[in-house]
This record gives C-alpha cells, structure tokens and sequence, in this order.
C-alpha cells in the first residue's frame, strides 16, 4: 500500500500539473512541483494562488485552509527533490521521447518503492514503461482537466504493471476524494476512445450539410441534455489539440474509419482557426461578432441527437466487447469524465437495443462505411434478448 503520508512529486508545472499539485495538497501531502522553465514555475505559483485567493472570496474555503495547501507545495526546479518522494505523476507534453527521458532520469533518483504515474491521455503505457529497469511500478494516472474540479481519475495499468502496484494506485488516488475507474492500455483509454463519435460524427453531419454547427449543439444540448455542444466544446479544448488527438488515434487504430479525421477541423486548423484561444473557431468569438441563430426544428434536432447519440452508444459497446473496461466503469468514466448527462450503456438500455441496433443498421445500409458498423456486443445481446443492466 501507498503510506497516507506519502510525499508526492509532480513533473510539468502546466495546467494539469499544478492541478494535481493543488489536489495532493489539499489531501495533506507535502508536494513538490516541478517544472524546467522558472518562468512557468512561478506562472504556475501566481496562477494557484489566484485560484485559490477567489475560493476564499467565493466563501467556499477559509484562508487558513488555502494557506495550508500552498505551504505544502515547493516549486522546484530540480527533480533531484524528488528522492523522498512515494509517489510521482509526470504531467509534460504528449512526446513519447521526452517522458522515457524524463522517467529514466527519475528512476536514478527516486527509492525503489515509490511509484511512477504518468497523466498521458493518449500515449502507450507499455512505451514509456519501457524506458525502466522496474516498469511493473509504473503505471497511467489519468486526470482530467480541471484536476481540482473534475472527479473522474482513469487507473490505466500497463502490460508490466505489478498488480499490487495497480490497486494501492487505485486505492491511494480514491482517497483523494476522485472516482477512479480501471481501463486497458489501448489509445484513448475510456473516455478519449468512447467519445470521439460526439465529435467527429458532429463534424461528419456539419460536413454533409445537414445542419450547422449552431443547430447541432442546439440538439445536442436542448435535446440531448449535453452540457456543451461538440462544436462549442471543440472551440473551447482547441482545435489543434482536439484534432491532433483524434489523429493519434485514428494512426493507432490502425486507420479504422470510426475514428477518421474531419477535413472540416483540418482546415480549422490550417487556418489557425482554433477557437476561443485565438478568437475564431466554428464560432466568432472577437468582440462585437456576431453568430448565426440556430435552426430550432425539433424534428432535425431529433434526427441529429439520435444519430450521434447512437455512435456514441455502439462505441461505449466496443469498449465493453473488447474488454477496454467494464460495463460500471465505461459509464461512470463518461458522466464523470465528460459529463454526459447518463452512462451511455444505460441509456442505450432506456432507449432499448434493438433500437439502437436498427439505426446503426440503417447508418451502415444509407452509407455502406464501415463507420458504421454495428458493434457484435450489440448485435449479440439484442439477439438473445439482453441489457446491460437488470
């Protein structure tokens, strides 16, 4: 088991890392961050300070708390800080290279029975474990963004991780008060892999012309109870990483068509059209534009909020017929992860199967792409009659 007391060590002072630092902080560890660039060391001090000043104002927490969290974290620009550390989560950029890098210089530096973790959302486990002399003691530890705000936490172990290592990770990181759900080393892991369909089939209706992006978020979220809509949500991740994610796993499928790239968000892309960070997305977001209205039509609405809807639900299927994750933890992953307004085998249960089925069905026969194939999960279970839940 990993000690409550154990002192943790964060590699990246960016976003999600000082997140994490914020969250292990407030647990009661002592924490040191770490980031190569002084500069981004003290934005990340500044940064969290300023977080934390406005829960004080918002009377959500006492400044002797805040106080606290921040005398538990030091901002480090070594990782040779790290030596008494039982516990170290690397938050850096997404290149394979960089994180065997930096997790060989830490295996020089940390005690033999601390545990490594890596935030990855899209990178091979079993790659960056290659890059030590003890992988069965590494494993991905998935946040999501914000860190403080968001409960979801993916376990992801890797092919040499020790079991032991995976539950007392599992078991350490619910004590953090997160929701932590178990899935196999494949690209995407849960929820990167489940959702792609809630964008890219999205963009595939925006590309065929059926609807603008205004009107499809209005479906998704008027009918649907999204919070967001996929183009609003697009806008806001930014288009440069959203695309470069999809591309990531579309190369590591093996190019299976479900989760093609859209030439549309190219093109975004291409354009420097990113979103809200440089003002232009799908929408317009510098100042004084003005967006077009969405189409309220609650019949093309419907149609929109059941195509994409039933996508999302054949790939929650695969994700369960390939043994990614279990059928409680594929939906916990995607109501807490993405905030989806159910779990989506839950709904496809609600909505019924064989319904879910017969439109999928009726995809792959209007397009005859294999984009659209039925999951055999599905079509097993609405042959013998089953659901997922009793």
């Amino acid at each position: 088991m990993i000690p409550k007391d154990t002192k943790i060590g964060v590699v990246g002072a960016g976003t999600m890392g000082t997140g994490i630092a914020q969250v292990a902080a407030t647990q009661g560890h002592q924490v040191y961050l770490y980031d190569a660039y002084p500069q981004q060391l003290e934005k990340a001090k500044t940064g969290l300070e300023s977080i934390l000043a406005r829960q004080v104002e918002k009377e959500r927490m006492t400044q002797k708390e805040i106080d606290g969290i921040l005398d538990r974290i030091q901002f480090v620009d070594s990782i040779t800080m790290f030596g008494d550390c039982g516990f170290v989560i690397e938050a850096i950029v997404e290149d394979l290279d960089i994180k065997k890098d930096t997790f060989a210089r830490l295996e020089g530096i940390v005690s033999k029975d601390c545990v490594l973790a890596s935030n990855t959302s899209s990178l091979s486990i079993a790659a960056i474990s290659s890059a030590l002399k003890k992988p069965e003691r590494f494993l991905g530890v998935h946040f999501f963004n914000p860190a403080p705000l968001m409960k979801l936490v993916e376990i992801i172990p890797g092919i040499a991780t020790g079991e032991n290592v995976f539950q007392s990770t599992k078991t350490f990181v619910k004590e953090w008060d997160k929701i932590t759900v178990s899935g196999k080393d494949t690209p995407g892991f849960i929820v990167n892999r489940v959702a792609r369909p809630f964008y890219g089939e999205a963009l595939r209706i925006y590309e065929e012309g059926i609807a603008d992006a205004a009107t499809i978020d209005w479906a998704m979220k008027e009918i649907g109870g999204f919070r967001m809509g996929p183009f609003e949500l697009m806008d806001l991740i930014g288009h440069d990483v959203n695309y470069e994610v999809t591309c990531s796993v579309f190369e590591a499928f093996y190019y299976d068509p479900r989760f093609k790239p859209s030439f549309a968000q190219k093109r975004m892309v291409e354009a420097g059209w990113l979103g809200r960070k440089t003002g232009r997305g799908f929408y317009d977001y510098r100042e004084g534009a003005k967006n077009p209205e969405p189409d309220k039509d609650k019949e093309l609405g419907t149609k929109i909020f059941d195509r994409i809807l039933t996508m999302l639900i054949n790939e929650a299927c695969d994700a369960v017929f390939m043994n990614i994750a279990s059928i409680e933890d594929v939906d916990l992953a995607m109501q807490n992860g993405v905030n989806y307004p159910k779990g989506l085998l839950k709904w496809g249960d609600e909505i019924g199967l064989k319904n879910i089925l017969d439109r999928m069905t009726a995809l792959q026969v209007k397009y005859r792409e294999d984009r659209y194939r039925p999951n055999p999960l599905l079509k097993k279970m609405v042959a013998e009659q089953i659901s997922f839940y009793k």
